[in-house]
Parts: structure tokens; C-alpha cells; sequence
């Protein structure tokens, strides 16, 4: 990708998301017209989410506009196991995010407890270390979070931030290897190049325990589905941290720093924090007697080709359901499904497997089936054993949603 690709994130009428302007300036394609068209006006319970483009991106549903936060329409999950890089979804902390980086000046800091601290190119990562691909799930801790009852505060979001795609990049072991870890290292605290838009804000700092960055999978990308990163997606570096999830892959990565304590920074201590039960759930207005960071997916699966309180055309009474599953990397073991509401359950065929950390997709066919309303669900057995709930624990950030969820539809022959 050319530098000056870039540079067009400076012009107003594409970040006040002009569909008009955005069509006219020759940045957006949409894939099919009527999916669009037929989304413009889509409500949601906890409000109306508009679909807005934005540079290098189809329109997506709007959440917020300062910082950016833009959801993926649910349908695109139907479309494709691998989701495409205009599709993904977007979430900024902070609002003061770059629009305008020079790939060719960027350089990534390593320091603090290390015998040789680096200053690195891209062309230096590139060149210096070995390259990796692997498939992996991006998901934002509060996936879901609009769902959940009683309400949470915070962003309501359905369940479109989630994506699954193909990242290339060097191991964070290989690089930190490189700088010369010193001793009694604890962790390593990193950061990227958005800032606070007022001095009161904390900066978006956050912590990874060492053997955690030293695995094998953590890495510093700079490609997605084998192109550059996309601007709102962390152009020209991220690092990536599968199986956890997105408040730890940093967008416009500029600086790690290994440090020999643990991190108390506000973003470390306060924010994504869940409660210290077995199953991250408290009674609603309870104070939380003691938290934890919240770290690991949470094994999820969702039914892609119902939409929730549609008429669905019977098939001599039979109806094939798709979906996808997924968790922190263990991999998925089986997907169970249920036309009654989760008297019985059959098993789905289990499609192609392009990695542990990614989507599994999966189908059935269910069969004598009768007209009239029909409540769908779809539950999700990863290898660790970890096995969706029926009934979702509630937690005061609506984080980490993993319920089985159902489909309410209208069944006729």
C-alpha cells in the first residue's frame, strides 16, 4: 500500500461519515447494494444504530463518533468465515487517534529492563525476524453488552464487534529475545500513539505478564487478511494477543517497556476488571467484593443465517441452521442445537478448521419441523471442556457475554 493511502483520514466529510462524499471520492465499495440499503434504517432495542462509512471501511453501524466505534452488521458473519478487513469492526479509547502516520518514520521503542534497548523500523521487523500467519478472533470485551439485563452502562453494543481474520507478523518473544530480558522481569507495558483528548484522562497504557508475551502466539502485525493494517484497525503495527481479548491487541504500537513490577496504571487496575467469581457474575447492585482483569475469551457460538423474528420458509418441514463458534484457543469440541428452547439437543457437523484461535463454522438440519414460532439455539463445547451457559452471569461492565443465545422465528411451510 502506497504512504499517501493514509492521508485521506483528514478530510472531514469521510469521518463525519458522508455516504455521498465517501461514494463521489471513489474510497467505498459496497459489497451488495441491497444488504446496505437494507440496513440504513435498522433499530435496536437499546437505540438506533446507523450504517456510516468510513475510510477503508464498508458502512458499519455507528456507536459512537468520538472516539470512533463502529459494529459490524450481524449478516457479514453469514457471508464469510473470514472477515473482511473494510468490515471490521473499530473501538477506540481515547479520541485524540492519529489519522495520518508515515509508515516509513514509524518506530517501535523496546526498553526498560533489557540489556539492549531497540529503536525498530518496520523494515526492521520485517527483516531482522522470522514472519508468521495464523487465522485469529478479534472481540471486544463488551460484545454483546446491549444484551444484557438488567442494562450495564457503557456502549450497547449487539454482537457485532467480533471479527475473524488472517494476521502477519513477527513473535513478541523474538523481539523481546532480541532487546535481552533482564532479570526478575514481571511484565511488559506497552502503548500505542492515541492520546487523551483532556490532560484529566488516563493515557491507554495496558499490561501483559511476561510468559505471556513470551509465547508463541503474541505478536506485532502489520497485515490483515495479507494487506496492510487498515488506519482504524492500528495501522502500520498492532500488537495481537489471541485468546484474549481486544483491550490487549494495542493499536499504532510505539513503545514496550519491561518493567519489574506489576503495572497499576488506570487502565490496568480499573478499567475491564470483572468480579473474582467462578463465573464472573454477581447479583445486579451488588458492590463487588473482589475483582480480577479480564483476560480469556470465553467460548461463544451464534447462529449466522436466522435473524431473529423473521418468517422462515419450512422445507418439507426442515430447516438447516449455519453458525460459528469459537474460544480462547483450545479449540471447539462439538456445537449442540435446539428447536425447543433447549429441551433437546442434536449435534451439528463441525465445517473446516482454520485454527484453534479462529471461527469454526459449523451446520445442521433440523427435521420435522412444524409451522408456527420456533425458539433456536445454538450451544458451543470448546476442548478445554468450557461449555456455554444457559443463563448468563451478569457482571456490572457487561463484559465477557457467552449465554447461549436464541433465535426467535416464525416457521411456515
Amino acid at each position: 500500500m502506497k504512504k499517501d493511502e493514509h492521508s485521506f483520514f483528514s478530510r472531514r466529510t469521510l469521518l463525519k461519515g458522508g455516504l455521498a462524499s465517501a461514494v463521489s471520492a471513489g474510497l467505498l465499495s459496497i459489497p451488495n447494494k441491497a444488504w446496505a440499503l437494507s440496513l440504513l434504517d435498522q433499530g435496536f432495542e437499546n437505540g438506533i444504530r446507523e450504517l456510516v462509512p468510513y475510510p477503508q471501511k464498508y458502512p458499519l453501524l455507528r456507536i459512537t463518533t468520538r472516539p470512533v466505534h463502529l459494529e459490524t452488521p450481524f449478516s457479514y458473519f453469514d457471508q464469510s468465515l473470514i472477515t473482511p478487513n473494510k468490515a471490521v469492526f473499530v473501538r477506540y479509547h481515547l479520541a485524540n487517534h492519529p489519522l495520518n502516520i508515515d509508515e516509513s518514520a514509524h518506530i517501535l521503542s523496546i526498553k526498560g529492563n533489557v540489556n539492549h534497548p531497540l529503536k525498530l523500523s518496520i523494515a526492521d521487523l520485517k527483516q531482522r525476524f522470522n514472519q508468521v500467519s495464523f487465522n485469529v478472533v478479534l472481540q471486544c470485551a463488551g460484545n454483546g453488552r446491549a444484551l444484557f439485563s438488567p442494562r450495564v452502562p457503557g456502549a450497547q453494543l449487539g454482537n457485532g464487534s467480533m471479527a475473524c481474520f488472517k494476521v502477519t507478523g513477527v513473535r513478541l518473544a523474538d523481539v523481546l529475545k532480541a532487546a535481552g530480558i533482564g532479570p526478575n522481569a514481571r511484565q511488559i507495558k506497552y502503548r500505542g500513539l492515541d492520546e487523551p483528548a483532556l490532560p484529566v484522562t488516563p493515557a491507554f497504557i495496558r499490561a501483559l505478564d511476561i510468559d505471556k508475551a513470551l509465547s508463541e502466539h503474541v505478536l506485532i502485525a502489520w497485515a490483515m487478511n495479507g494487506e496492510p493494517l487498515p488506519m482504524l484497525n492500528g495501522f502500520p503495527i498492532r500488537l495481537v494477543v489471541p485468546g484474549y481479548f481486544a483491550p490487549y491487541w494495542m493499536k499504532h504500537l510505539s513503545e514496550i517497556e519491561v518493567i519489574n513490577t506489576e503495572f497499576d496504571g488506570w487502565f490496568a487496575k480499573e478499567a475491564y476488571m470483572v468480579p473474582d467469581t467462578e463465573n464472573n457474575g454477581i447479583a445486579p447492585n451488588t458492590p463487588i467484593k473482589n475483582k480480577i482483569p479480564l483476560t480469556k475469551l470465553k467460548v461463544r457460538s451464534f447462529i449466522t443465517n436466522i435473524e431473529n423474528g423473521k418468517k422462515i420458509k419450512l422445507n418439507n418441514g426442515e430447516l438447516t441452521l449455519r453458525g460459528i463458534a469459537f474460544d480462547c484457543g483450545s479449540g471447539i469440541r462439538a456445537v449442540d442445537c435446539s428447536a425447543d428452547g433447549g429441551k433437546t439437543w442434536l449435534p451439528a457437523a463441525l465445517g473446516k478448521n482454520i485454527g484453534h484461535y479462529a471461527f469454526r463454522p459449523w451446520i445442521i438440519t433440523l427435521k420435522q419441523l412444524k409451522n408456527g414460532p420456533v425458539n433456536l439455539m445454538a450451544r458451543a463445547t470448546a476442548n478445554s471442556g468450557e461449555t456455554q451457559p444457559l443463563e448468563q452471569p451478569w457482571n456490572p461492565g457487561g463484559y465477557a457475554r457467552n449465554v447461549v443465545e436464541r433465535v426467535h422465528a416464525q416457521l411456515e411451510s
